[in-house]
């Protein structure tokens, strides 16, 4: 693993925009963010930060602390959701993803987030103050696992005094939270793009197709905010079966390829006046407020 990077923020050193990844929420459906990344490094999209929320947030995590995408892969491959997940209880939630966490570890290490090679943030929700919790430092495998308790069916997660679930409630596509790791460009991967909804044969699909339809408008807004956005309609593949990894990947690194134009586009270089301001603010530790970086041409 390469040093410490104290900030993000050494990327206005650079003669191109800080880049960032938005890696979203959905299961074994994940596996499509691996293709992502295969695609990415393949025409060398170096990527300055990673955002993840639910899955995303542990696919992120693994990459960001340098886990090669083949141990990636076969990782995903392995992940059977029902085996990393253990039945309690009835209480808050009917499992707990205790042994993701064991998991975590066994490949990466019982880590901070805040030492990993690539600078990372994870997106999880507070159920008592509905607030958006964003973890930028702290335990990598405990902020996965809150990130992924999805409510009703996983126990929420008990940390830093809070009560703590699925981040894809608040921003299943972490768009904001790479922005606030300092990147000038992000390039969204939504896992549910164009999603349609099966109609419902009990009050079960009734009260699930009502959360996602919640979720995916939620997510439309925040989209807007992305330079670049992946969006897979995955609506074919089962969010649990593990069976599925291989064509998920084919279909993160066929919907990469159909927008490379764009995203070699947005990590272009910048122009002269961009890397001045860029050199400005590098040198400057206070500018005034209405002094903003221009955007790339």
């Amino acid at each position: 693993m390469g040093a410490k990077r104290e900030s993000v923020k050494i990327g206005f050193k650079k003669e191109r925009p800080v880049l960032g990844l938005a890696l979203s929420g959905g299961a074994v459906r994940g596996a499509a963010h691996i293709g992502v990344l295969e695609v990415l490094q393949e025409y060398a999209i170096e990527i300055d930060c990673i955002a993840g929320t639910s899955i995303g947030a542990l696919i992120g995590a693994l990459y960001a602390f340098g886990v090669p995408l083949d141990e990636i892969e076969a990782f995903a491959r392995e992940l059977d959701w029902f085996k990393i997940s253990s039945f309690i209880l009835p209480s808050t939630g009917l499992l707990s993803n205790d042994e993701m966490g064991r998991q975590i570890e066994n490949l990466i290490g019982d880590v901070a987030i805040e030492d990993a090679d690539i600078p990372l943030a994870i997106v999880a929700t507070d159920i008592v103050t509905g607030e958006r919790i964003v973890f930028r430092d702290g335990s990598v495998a405990s902020a996965v696992m809150a990130s992924s308790c999805l409510p009703g069916l996983y126990k929420p997660l008990e940390y830093r005094d809070r009560l703590l679930v699925d981040g894809l409630l608040v921003e299943n596509v972490p768009v904001r939270a790479t922005r606030e790791l300092g990147a000038e460009r992000v390039i969204a991967v939504n896992l549910g793009g164009n999603f349609t909804y099966p109609k419902p044969d009990g009050i079960i699909d009734v009260m699930m197709n009502s959360f996602e339809i919640a979720v995916d408008n939620n997510t439309k807004r925040i989209l807007k905010a992305a330079d670049v956005v992946i969006s897979l309609d995955l609506t074919s593949y089962s969010r649990f079966d593990v069976d599925d990894v291989p064509a998920l990947i084919d279909e993160g690194q066929n919907h990469t390829l159909a927008r490379i134009e764009k995203i070699q586009h947005v990590a272009r270089p910048c122009g002269r006046l961009h890397r001045w301001w860029r050199r400005l603010l590098s040198s400057s530790e206070r500018l005034p407020a209405d002094k903003v970086v221009p955007q790339c041409e």
